[in-house]
């Protein structure tokens, strides 16, 4: 009886693998859709985010609406609408003071300053670092 049960999952699992695969494309077209009209409306809220606001509000924005976020997509997400508003937001004094320069390949320091960053302001998920280096690359441009 177990083996037969094994069996036939096994034998579910290939046929469904099988329509997987045959149907990869449409399901790529229809991801690539919706990632794509998911970026024009972050992008869109952080630019109307940033021009009523400065840079420093936009990383704590980004950071706020990204706490705790585990998902992939949200960290995407939030580092389209940081990048958008801080292209719009007025200057803060000192928001690039301290904040190392942007490297392709990051030093041991440069990601010690983005995970204290965020251990210190108790924002949680690993995407933190990846919004700390959109602050990065801002600055250093």
């Amino acid at each position: 009886m177990f083996k037969k049960s094994l069996l036939i999952m096994l034998l579910i699992l290939v046929v469904a693998a099988i329509y997987g695969w045959l149907n990869r494309e449409s399901w790529l077209a229809d991801f690539n859709q919706e990632r794509a009209v998911t970026t024009a409306q972050f992008k869109q809220d952080g630019q109307a985010y940033g021009q009523a606001t400065d840079q420093q509000n936009c990383l704590d924005t980004a950071l706020q609406q990204f706490d705790g976020c585990l998902g992939f997509s949200c960290t995407v997400n939030q580092g389209v609408f940081l990048k958008a508003c801080l292209s719009q937001a007025k200057a803060s004094e000192g928001f690039c003071d301290g904040v190392p320069e942007y490297r392709e390949t990051p030093t041991e320091d440069d990601k010690a300053w983005a995970k204290y960053y965020c251990w210190n302001n108790n924002i949680k998920g690993e995407g933190c670092r990846f919004l700390m280096k959109q602050q990065k690359y801002f600055c250093s441009q």
